[in-house]
């Protein structure tokens, strides 16, 4: 498996799974390109570029359409294709329905919904004119297949994010564009931290302790281990591939029942 001479962007990259998935990218000979809000994106960039000096990044906000037009744009006079596009970004606050503002039902939405479809909408008429494109989206467990309290609204997003999968893989399968998604469990992110914070603020290490304990694997996924995941889907080799959903969670969402069993 290799991404030679590949361009990629990845959304998100400056931490967490994205941070994940850039690394294994440029490992395999990729040339990467990484779209970040955070103030970190220039110390992950410095790291990221011990690795490969093949890398740059943009400081953007994914719900600002205007600008992600531009940086596409951008992206593709310097480097004359995108072959791959990895929709990684994304937000979640635990927050139960009755106590749901619009303004933070909102906020899912806009980055997690709204945010890939900019980039995608963006990127793909790229990929459609070259006759050539991977694009990777991060949905989750949560929503398609499990949920718990106070995930409404990100649970919502994320399922939204399998039927664009699908739908878009219908369309660009005529352009030699596959589709696919990835739909993690429990991956060691500052967004699981961010959970773990929500659920006791007093004792967040409990929460991941308890995520742990309740995986059949008995640890959290690590962000190298999504990124290669990601990685096959962006390379050659899952070319007959499209339209297609990954579990990677350690088995969590596997049990039927945690009381039977021998």
């Amino acid at each position: 498996m290799n991404l030679n001479n590949k361009i990629a962007v990845i959304t998100g990259g400056a931490m967490g799974n994205g941070y994940g998935i850039a690394e294994v990218f440029l490992k395999l000979g990729a040339t990467v390109v990484i779209l970040d809000y955070s103030d970190k994106i220039t110390e992950s960039l410095n790291n990221l570029s011990i690795i490969s000096k093949n890398v740059i990044g943009y400081k953007v906000d994914i719900t600002n359409k205007d600008l992600v037009n531009k940086i596409i744009d951008d992206v593709y006079k310097r480097f004359n294709k995108i072959d791959i596009l990895v929709n990684n970004a994304g937000v979640a606050k635990l927050v139960r329905f009755e106590d749901m503002t619009d303004e933070i039902r909102d906020f899912h939405i806009d980055i997690n919904i709204k945010g890939t479809w900019n980039v995608t909408k963006a990127t793909y008429p790229y990929m459609v004119k070259n006759n050539y494109g991977k694009i990777v989206n991060l949905s989750s467990v949560t929503g398609p297949k499990v949920a718990d309290p106070g995930e409404v609204a990100y649970a919502t997003t994320k399922a939204a994010l399998i039927g664009f999968t699908k739908s878009l893989a219908m369309e660009g399968a005529e352009h030699n564009i596959t589709v696919n998604a990835i739909m993690p469990g429990y991956i060691m992110t500052p967004m699981v931290e961010g959970i773990a914070k929500d659920s006791d603020a007093n004792n967040p290490d409990s929460v991941i302790k308890g995520i742990a304990d309740g995986i059949p694997m008995k640890r959290l996924g690590t962000i190298e281990e999504l990124g290669n995941l990601a990685a096959f889907l962006a390379s050659d080799l899952s070319n007959y591939i499209t339209g297609a959903e990954f579990v990677i969670d350690g088995a969590s969402t596997l049990p039927e029942t945690r009381s039977v069993g021998v």
